[in-house]
């Protein structure tokens, strides 16, 4: 599971065990925060009307034979973790990302890149059920089809290094973007090294 689905798990799961412990005053539900900062939401609704729950940490709470819409506050962050350990400790970990240079026109890692890629094995090798995200990237020198298939053969030579090492093959995906997400922007035909690189993410 990952972490944006835990938490939408979590905001329920949560929802479910505060109605079980007010269940003589009424449904609460709070909002947890996604991991990557992106926004959510969750409609609570009653005979009376809905409220909207937006915020991380935001409070909807219904009351037991209330007419009225749902009421909203805000909950003590380290108050919900406190009571709720059991929860949170059951939060996949977060994702590692690893970022691999690589020499002029071709698939060899720069030297340093080739020391840094033992970080990425041993972050693979430690969570045998994560899923691997391996994206190429290329400069803007040569044409954006070859890019494209440079940045494919990038990501797919260090899928290979994982698998060799005992990564299952069906738990990474290779992905070349060519010089369609330059990290720094440049004109065509420019030689930056920055660019040249693949972008591992272990989730």
């Amino acid at each position: 599971m990952s972490r944006a689905a835990w938490a939408r798990f979590a905001t329920f799961a949560l929802a479910s065990l505060l109605l079980a412990g007010c269940a003589s005053r009424g449904t609460r539900v709070v909002l947890l925060p996604q991991e990557d900062g992106t926004p959510s939401a969750v409609v609570v609704r009653t005979k009376g009307g809905e409220q909207l729950v937006s915020q991380p940490y935001q409070r909807a709470t219904a009351l037991v034979g209330s007419d009225k819409a749902p009421t909203l506050d805000k909950a003590d962050e380290n108050a919900v973790r406190e009571s709720n350990k059991q929860l949170f400790d059951l939060a996949p970990p977060k994702p590692q990302r690893f970022v691999l240079y690589f020499d002029a026109g071709g698939t060899v890692l720069t030297s340093q890149s080739k020391l840094e890629l033992d970080s990425v094995i041993q972050a693979a090798m430690a969570h045998p059920g994560a899923d691997i995200t391996v994206t190429g990237h290329t400069d803007t020198r040569g044409s954006m089809t070859r890019n494209d298939q440079l940045g494919l053969q990038r990501a797919t030579e260090i899928k290979g290094l994982l698998v060799q090492r005992g990564f299952p093959d069906n738990r990474i995906e290779s992905v070349g973007r060519g010089q369609r997400e330059l990290l720094v922007p440049t004109a065509d035909q420019v030689d930056e090294p920055r660019n040249r690189r693949v972008v591992v993410l272990v989730r």
